[in-house]
């Protein structure tokens, strides 16, 4: 494990604590995954280019005229401005990608190359070294398609899913495929360390947000790599179960979820319609599925009956999964009523900045929340100092 820099920070523990990360990336899922990696306690130096990373100025919303985007995945780093071009800068950055335990970079295929900060060239200097690239279509054919997730949405096939079946195709409500390359990533670079660990050698783990769209995909996927299928738009119904949707109340839209034959009988008890379970249009999922438009107006006959918060508290009690359709802050509400206690102030005093808790529990190394993200070049220089002691290397 790297040395860390500056002064010692108390708390600074976690199961990846004494891991150095080189953060060479931007936007949302190179980020995205080094947040979560700090977390976990390894020490994030963010490598910034002058103008700093493109989320800083992606607003409104912000919250103290900085951008809401960039500090919901930039917590628990350190930040350090670098022109790669200038060759003082690039020196200082390839000796902390040559110190580091893990670089992580999303430029496009190739593209550090020209700075000596590309895979090959970290890893003889630096074997063991974890390196991971994220681009958007893989570093072969697709290598200079640029990589955004609505790019993704649309090309997997995912927005072909989204919408009414009469409509148009829709994206999702948020960058999804990036965060799931993110949490990818992190996957990967656990898995490397772990080799690491056993054999002392680093490796190159590749991540592209198409993959990561197609096997995130799942049924769908499935549908298609295994059955033939080419699944289509359905709102938001599911394809293979029913009850699993919307369905209107006496005031809002409740989601109702019978996903296997208890789960409808205990729905139906509710409901006050026991005969419908022992309907063979209705009894088996496959029956239900085939014959939805008939159980439909039943189901909406009855749940017309109360007000969604109302089937909620009467259908939970039950088992049967189902929730209001909330805005964000009724989210956030519902996980406080649950007491996941889903947001966390990281900094101190004018520096605290409320975010999203870590999205895992873990009984022996609890997640940490020790630096707010950080400004443009906060840390430069004590970073710049750390990395050219032996450089040789002078600043103005």
């Amino acid at each position: 494990m790297s040395e860390s820099i500056g002064p010692q920070r108390p708390g600074r523990t976690g199961p990846l604590s004494g891991l150095l990360v080189a953060d060479f990336s931007r936007i949302l899922a190179g980020p995205y995954a080094t947040m979560l990696l700090a977390d976990l306690g390894a020490d994030v130096i963010k490598v910034e280019g002058p103008r700093g990373d493109d989320t800083r100025s992606w607003m409104p919303p912000v919250r103290d005229d900085v951008s809401t985007y960039y500090l919901g995945v930039n917590r628990g780093k350190r930040s350090v401005a670098l022109d790669l071009r200038d060759e003082a800068d690039g020196a200082i950055a390839r000796e902390l990608a040559h110190r580091a335990d893990v670089v992580i970079e999303n430029f496009r295929p190739g593209g550090l190359v020209k700075y000596g900060l590309d895979y090959a060239s970290v890893h003889t200097e630096n074997p063991s070294a974890v390196y991971c690239s994220i681009s958007g279509f893989g570093a072969g054919p697709g290598r200079n398609v640029p990589g955004y997730d609505l790019m993704v949405q649309a090309v997997s096939g995912l927005m072909s899913l989204t919408g009414e079946p009469d409509g148009p195709p829709y994206r999702a409500g948020i960058s999804v495929f990036d965060v799931m390359a993110g949490n990818h990533a992190v996957i990967g670079i656990l898995a490397a360390l772990r080799h690491r660990d056993a054999t002392g050698e680093g490796q190159h783990v590749e991540v592209n947000l198409l993959s990561s769209a197609l096997t995130g995909l799942v049924n769908h996927s499935s549908a298609y790599v295994a059955g033939g299928v080419v699944p289509y738009r359905m709102g938001n119904a599911h394809p293979s179960v029913f009850p699993y949707e919307p369905f209107p109340t006496a005031d809002n839209d409740l989601i109702v979820t019978a996903a296997n034959d208890g789960q409808f009988r205990k729905l139906c008890e509710v409901l006050d319609i026991p005969e419908a379970a022992d309907d063979p249009r209705f009894a088996r999922n496959a029956d239900r599925t085939a014959n939805r438009e008939e159980l439909r107006p039943l189901l909406v006959k009855e749940l017309a009956k109360r007000g969604a918060n109302e089937w909620f508290e009467l259908l939970v009690e039950a088992g049967v999964p189902s929730g209001p359709i909330n805005t964000i802050d009724g989210g956030f509400a519902m996980a406080e009523r649950f007491e996941l206690d889903p947001i966390v102030a990281v900094g101190e005093g004018d520096r605290a900045v409320p975010t999203t808790r870590h999205p895992i529990t873990y009984s022996a190394t609890p997640a940490m929340y020790q630096l707010p993200p950080p400004e443009l070049d906060e840390h430069g220089a004590e970073v710049r100092a750390w990395l050219t002691k032996d450089l040789g290397v002078t600043r103005d």
